[in-house]
């Protein structure tokens, strides 16, 4: 049975960040949802429309072995303000299943009090605000903490999507996936 990843979409989000964790973790074979926050028709932080699968209240019952969360300051903002991503994070979190943030999205983990004490990375702009409840690592594109997968931003979304990747499918696959893509793991 292939893995589930439940992909949020606020509006706001960074688009790079978006776009390229679905399509890479959809070439691994894994089922990805895009669940919008409140509606389907999304615009994204520059201001391109993305219409989701379906809405978080639709699918939050639903069972998933990850979640991932995209940047973008307006989304992040977005997704913090929510209470049902800080009751499907929490959910997550206590059932030990992969949760991954990109960027600013970080900032929704401390909002929601998820991962406290875990090492994590980001955006370069918000290693002050997340280095008081992290262990903030600043010389890696991405950082992995037992379930936890950080990165810092729409340059790292490639390593990122493929580090999801890895840990749900495993690293052959993902190799397979990146060469295809004419895309050099290291």
């Amino acid at each position: 049975m292939s893995k589930k990843l439940l992909m949020l979409l606020p509006h706001g989000a960074e688009e790079m960040e978006f776009v390229i964790c679905v399509d890479v973790l959809r070439r691994c074979g894994i089922n990805v949802t895009v669940a919008g926050l409140g509606e389907t028709r999304i615009k994204c932080s520059r201001e391109v429309v993305i219409t989701a699968d379906t809405t978080l209240n639709e699918v939050a019952k639903e069972e998933y072995d990850a979640i991932a969360l995209p940047g973008g300051l307006g989304g992040s903002t977005a997704m913090s303000e929510s209470s049902a991503v800080g009751d499907i994070l929490k959910s997550f979190e206590s059932e030990g299943k992969l949760i991954a943030a990109i960027c600013a999205a970080p900032t929704v983990l401390l909002t929601h009090s998820i991962a406290l004490g875990k090492s994590l990375t980001s955006y370069p702009s918000f290693k002050f605000q997340l280095s008081e409840k992290y262990k903030y690592i600043d010389d890696r594109t991405v950082v992995v903490d037992g379930n936890l997968i950080t990165s810092r931003g729409p340059g790292t979304a490639f390593d990122f999507a493929l580090k999801i990747g890895e840990m749900l499918v495993g690293l052959d696959k993902v190799k397979q996936v990146a060469s295809g893509m004419l895309y050099n793991i290291n």
